[in-house]
């Protein structure tokens, strides 16, 4: 990957998004660490650096989304590569009449919408420039059927569709759309989804005997973005190798 490239990335204080953050510093990119949470930002660019610039963000802010360009300083705006990855499933794995309303819509409103908000105030300083890289985080929830979890996979199924649109609208551009799908990852959304219960969460993955580490997919990331540029890994399904 060429060096000193411009990564903004969403959901960058924890899990995944951090873990692709690291990767992409390693790689020589300037990064944007956008997340809502600022104690956690502010250590990351401690540790990482001057390359690294700490946003505080919350997607679900239109306003805020509409201008986050504006706010960074001058030498991390012009943006190379965003990776999309905040999103939640707080309240889910609950049967769809017995969960919360509020819950489902803001699953949707953080998963799906926060994503289109970043993405539309990005994209068109990359179709500017004739260049850049978008990288959607979806799941394998967008494609598979997962009983209690309808809101969140209605929000991946729609990222899903979102990435096949915005892609083939690039087609005669040179930007590249990439979509992961990871499946059964050990993040804190299992902790967050029960709001706060640590134990349950572990309990939760000791159930399955075997996940995904944040790094894995910052691994399948880094492959898709050191491609040519006449290469788009336009998808990439990732599983632990006891799921099928």
């Amino acid at each position: 990957m060429e060096a000193g490239r411009i990564a903004f990335v969403t959901g960058a204080a924890s899990g995944i998004g951090n873990a692709i953050s690291r990767s992409l510093y390693a790689a020589g990119c300037r990064i944007v660490l956008a997340d809502r949470q600022a104690g956690q930002l502010a250590d990351l660019c401690a540790e990482l650096g001057d390359n690294a610039f700490p946003l505080t963000l919350d997607i679900n802010d239109g306003p805020a989304v509409a201008a986050c360009v504006e706010a960074l300083p001058p030498d991390f705006q012009a943006i190379d590569i965003l990776v999309n990855n905040a999103g939640h499933d707080i309240g889910g794995r609950t049967r769809f009449d017995l969960g919360s309303a509020d819950d489902w819509a803001a699953i949707i409103e953080t998963n799906l919408i926060g994503l289109m908000r970043v993405t539309r105030a990005i994209l068109p300083g990359m179709l500017e420039r004739g260049r850049g890289d978008i990288l959607n985080m979806s799941s394998i929830s967008a494609i598979r059927m997962v009983p209690d979890q309808a809101p969140y996979s209605a929000s991946k199924a729609g990222v899903h569709m979102l990435s096949d649109i915005i892609r083939s609208e690039l087609s005669d551009t040179p930007l590249r759309l990439i979509e992961i799908m990871p499946g059964l990852t050990k993040t804190n959304i299992v902790a967050t989804r029960l709001k706060g219960d640590e134990d349950a969460a572990r309990a939760y993955f000791d159930r399955f005997g075997m996940a995904l580490d944040p790094e894995d997919i910052a691994r399948c990331a880094m492959f898709a973005l050191e491609q040519p540029p006449h290469v788009q890994i336009a998808q990439m399904f990732v599983l632990p190798t006891n799921r099928w």
